[in-house]
């Protein structure tokens, strides 16, 4: 029987945060080297599989985050919140047994449309936690977050080093599995049944929290900012293992230790130091210093010569991380307080439709420029039959760069206060 919400709820959703962190955190230096066995393929090829299976995870997340959403508030948070780390179990125990590409891809699928762990999570937070304590427990599951990323990449280049490229993907599937069934017999629902909706597919829709943007054109211009910005970010996590076995030859456990520095570095400025800046500078500049940041270091990491100039480029480039907390803090003073909410959905949409986009062109464009004359063919199908012109495999860093700078040009000039407030006027 399960007992009624307390500290131990609070305590397990925490865990449950935590370990998907670590899991996501595990993939990424081993990866490469896990698609490499199942494919038989060089690393050119896993880099375009790697695009794949981001892009079917991505897509399925975020078409599915809102029904997940939807039925979490018909039926309550227990059964959703089960029901993910069941599949996340499943996914990860897939992937070390995978005998082919075939389910690997299946398996990111179902992992994607389960992906409802951390809205449901924060949902559950919202319903056993009194108003005036919300923002130290969401606080947690930030914390939560971040630790997971540290960990995780580091763990999972050790345990590949030394047990091969599978091992890490059973690892994660037996913490699944432990946190599964001890929210099974532990985790209370939290979701009253006077506080249940029917399930509406209108608000299950993913691509209904664009209508926000209609509704209030002087946020457009800095959607348009955020969007170009967090296209170029996500070149590091999606490229970063492929780009230091190619052009440093590192093994899994350095990849994952430099991605642990990543995850540091990132959680010190979220942690504390962007609430400083703000402080000193106000939303708008800050904004402009981390666009100003990313665009310098994504040129930096396309040209880096040596590996152990990637920890100093790190620790600068985390200070990117002003950007989005920034534009946020922009756009939420030019909305009224009843649409806040709504504003937070789209800006989820917005970083959603980045994940789908961006993982994929960037792996894509990393394939083609280190196997440079090579035809480049997706499904079969010859795009480019004379394939990239030169190597190089920091091409996506570059145009992540471009992307990053086109984002400041855009907060500079279309987002400009004297736009934004005659938009608001209008």
């Amino acid at each position: 029987m399960v007992r009624e919400p307390g500290r131990s709820a609070i305590f397990f959703i925490f865990t449950t945060v935590l370990l998907s962190m670590i899991g996501m955190g595990v993939v990424m230096p081993v990866m490469p080297k896990l698609i490499m066995a199942v494919s038989g393929e060089d690393l050119s090829h896993a880099a375009r599989w790697g695009g794949v299976l981001t892009l079917v995870y991505a897509a399925m997340q975020f078409l599915m985050m809102p029904v997940m959403g939807a039925l979490s508030d018909r039926y309550g948070r227990r059964p959703v919140l089960l029901g993910s780390l069941g599949a996340y179990s499943i996914d990860f125990l897939l992937m070390a047994l995978a005998p082919s590409m075939a389910l690997l891809v299946a398996a990111r699928t179902l992992a994607g449309a389960f992906a409802a762990t951390f809205s449901t999570a924060n949902a559950y937070v919202a319903d056993i936690t009194p108003p005036e304590k919300r923002a130290a427990n969401f606080g947690m599951m930030g914390a939560a977050f971040g630790l997971g990323f540290i960990i995780g990449p580091g763990l999972g280049g050790l345990l590949a080093d030394h047990f091969g490229p599978r091992a890490p993907f059973y690892f994660v599937a037996a913490l699944g599995a432990i946190n599964f069934v001890y929210g099974l017999f532990f985790l209370p629902e939290t979701l009253k049944e006077e506080h249940r909706r029917a399930f509406d597919w209108r608000r299950a829709n993913a691509f209904g929290s664009f209508n926000q943007f209609r509704r209030y054109p002087a946020i457009f211009p800095i959607a348009v900012a955020m969007l170009l910005y967090q296209l170029g970010h996500w070149a590091f996590p999606s490229i970063w293992a492929y780009y230091a076995e190619e052009r440093f030859a590192w093994s899994p456990s350095e990849i994952g230790l430099s991605l642990m520095a990543v995850g540091g570095a990132a959680a010190l400025v979220q942690g504390g130091l962007t609430r400083i800046v703000v402080r000193r500078l106000a939303e708008r500049r800050t904004a402009i210093l981390g666009l100003s940041i990313a665009t310098t270091c994504h040129v930096a990491y396309a040209f880096v010569p040596e590996g152990w100039m990637i920890y100093p480029l790190v620790l600068v480039g985390a200070l990117s991380g002003f950007t989005i907390p920034a534009l946020q803090a922009i756009m939420s003073r030019a909305l009224p307080a009843n649409a806040q909410g709504e504003l937070q959905g789209a800006l989820g949409a917005v970083n959603g439709l980045s994940m789908i986009i961006s993982p994929w062109a960037m792996t894509q464009i990393f394939s083609a420029f280190i196997s440079p004359g090579e035809p480049y063919e997706i499904a079969g199908v010859t795009l480019f039959p004379h394939g990239a012109p030169i190597y190089f495999p920091g091409a996506p860093f570059a145009l992540s760069s471009l992307l990053a700078g086109s984002a400041l040009l855009t907060l500079l000039f279309a987002a400009s206060p004297r736009k934004t407030q005659a938009a608001e006027a209008a």
